[in-house]
């Protein structure tokens, strides 16, 4: 759906989202790959509760930011501060420690184990020390906490399926399930809907809603009737900077934004 046109899913909103405390802030976030600026003085502020689409063409910088804050690049300059501690440049396993967590744009799972497999070892490596003296079903806790994941994602009576057998839309719930696991409370989403049918859509749209009750969330998409209908602010990147940040109907009536989508 172009900027302009309507969004056909419900608008969800969350009133006074900019009165609230920010848990996410980057300050003139800058990656440079030799002479390449992959981000520029990228500067946000996302409220702790807010869903925050991400959006703009190919090669506008989402996956290079999303990069960034999950640890996987260090920024060449600026800073990221999360819960007023700045994280810039740490490496993956902390960020996922200070309660980041992230899904992939491509699903990212241990195909040859169970749903449930896949959610214990993410949830295990939260809160247990890796052990080879103690079998994971010695980890009850973890293995209560799998199950629930899995409920919270609709895969519940699926504990037992092998990944690489569950249904495309399966798997993209799994990751989030995988995801939720670490207990974040900030997750990043990386075009969770990619490759779904309509009803797939709307039944993940729907998870989104429900689990934002207790996270913020962070949102690259490009199905913008998702956006449109999931995020409480949307900030629009072209060519490593931020062109526009508004409600979704003053990103979809924003003129910048239109001629930058036209042009893709």
């Amino acid at each position: 759906m172009p900027p302009g046109g309507t969004a056909q899913l419900p608008l969800v909103r969350v009133s006074n989202t900019t009165a609230r405390s920010p848990i996410l802030t980057t300050e003139a976030l800058t990656v440079r790959f030799g002479g390449l600026a992959a981000l520029t003085n990228v500067s946000l502020r996302v409220p702790a509760g807010e869903i925050r689409g991400i959006i703009g063409p190919n090669g506008a910088g989402k996956s290079t930011f999303f990069n960034c804050l999950t640890g996987v690049l260090r920024p060449t300059s600026g800073r990221i501060m999360f819960n007023g501690e700045d994280i810039s440049g740490l490496p993956p396993y902390t960020i996922s420690r200070k309660a980041i967590a992230r899904s992939y744009q491509i699903t990212n799972l241990l195909p040859g184990a169970t749903a449930l497999e896949n959610v214990r070892i993410a949830s295990q490596s939260r809160h247990h020390n890796w052990s080879m003296l103690r079998h994971h079903r010695a980890y009850r806790d973890v293995i209560d906490r799998a199950r629930a994941v899995l409920a919270d994602v609709g895969l519940a009576g699926k504990e037992d399926e092998l990944a690489v057998n569950l249904s495309h839309g399966e798997q993209r719930n799994l990751e989030i399930g995988i995801a939720l696991a670490t207990e974040p409370k900030l997750l990043c989403l990386d075009e969770p809907t990619a490759g779904m049918s309509v009803a797939e859509t709307h039944a993940t749209v729907d998870l989104i809603r429900q689990i934002a009750r207790d996270l913020t969330i962070l949102i690259v998409e490009h199905d913008m009737e998702v956006v449109m209908g999931l995020a409480h602010t949307i900030t629009v990147l072209n060519y490593g900077e931020v062109l526009a940040e508004g409600r979704p109907a003053e990103i979809q009536a924003n003129p910048r934004v239109q001629e930058v989508y036209l042009k893709t």
